[in-house]
């Protein structure tokens, strides 16, 4: 696997990025050319080279991006909306995730760039990985906040229900997906509490 340097980002190639981004996301990574990112971007294929080193750096600095700004925006999101512990942050994380969906009809652009990316060495393969597993985390560190007995389990029943709503709100055409979501989350919080409340162990 070839190890990509992350660029220094200039407005160039901030621009360029942000061309990239929304070619890729709309219209997938294999059938984007440098030259079209070029074109729309008002710069050269030799800018892109010169900042990017090639296609695939700049296809591993995309999904690099869009995973920073995901993280940004659903922690702002939680913690904006639900600044305690409790059952309120797992559910504002659906919350986000309906909001940045909304943003765009293409689905998850990480599922999506693995289904074009999986089973090769392209070096943008671990940041998808790496992704799925911190929003895996992130359940887990909002169910540990509740003091809920095996939170490990808990949040990862939680990000199946967070992935599944993901395709089921785009290629699975059911427009209510997150509203099933939430229920089959609130299920898994309650029983959750439930047995915690059994063992006398509260939040604080």
């Amino acid at each position: 696997m070839t190890t990509i340097t992350e660029p220094r980002m200039t407005p160039t190639a901030v621009r360029i990025l942000r061309t990239a981004a929304d070619l890729f996301y709309a219209n997938g990574l294999r059938a984007v050319g440098v030259e079209r990112i070029a074109e729309d971007a008002g710069t050269t294929k030799k800018t892109i080279y010169d900042r990017f080193g090639s296609k695939d750096g700049l296809i591993t600095a995309y999904l690099r991006d869009r995973r920073d700004r995901w993280h940004a925006f659903v922690t702002a999101y939680v913690d904006e909306r639900a600044p305690e512990p409790g059952r309120e942050r797992v559910l504002a994380v659906l919350d986000a995730l309906e909001a940045w969906m909304a943003q765009g009809s293409r689905g998850c652009g990480f599922v999506n760039a693995y289904a074009e990316l999986g089973g090769t060495d392209h070096p943008a393969l671990p940041i998808i990985t790496e992704e799925k597993q911190w929003t895996r985390d992130y359940y887990v560190e909002l169910l540990t906040e509740m003091d809920v007995p095996e939170p490990d389990r808990r949040g990862r029943e939680v990000a199946l229900v967070h992935e599944g709503a993901t395709v089921q709100l785009t290629a699975g055409g059911q427009p209510d997906a997150m509203t099933d979501a939430r229920a089959l989350v609130g299920r898994i919080l309650d029983a959750g509490v439930a047995a915690r409340d059994a063992t006398g162990v509260t939040v604080g």
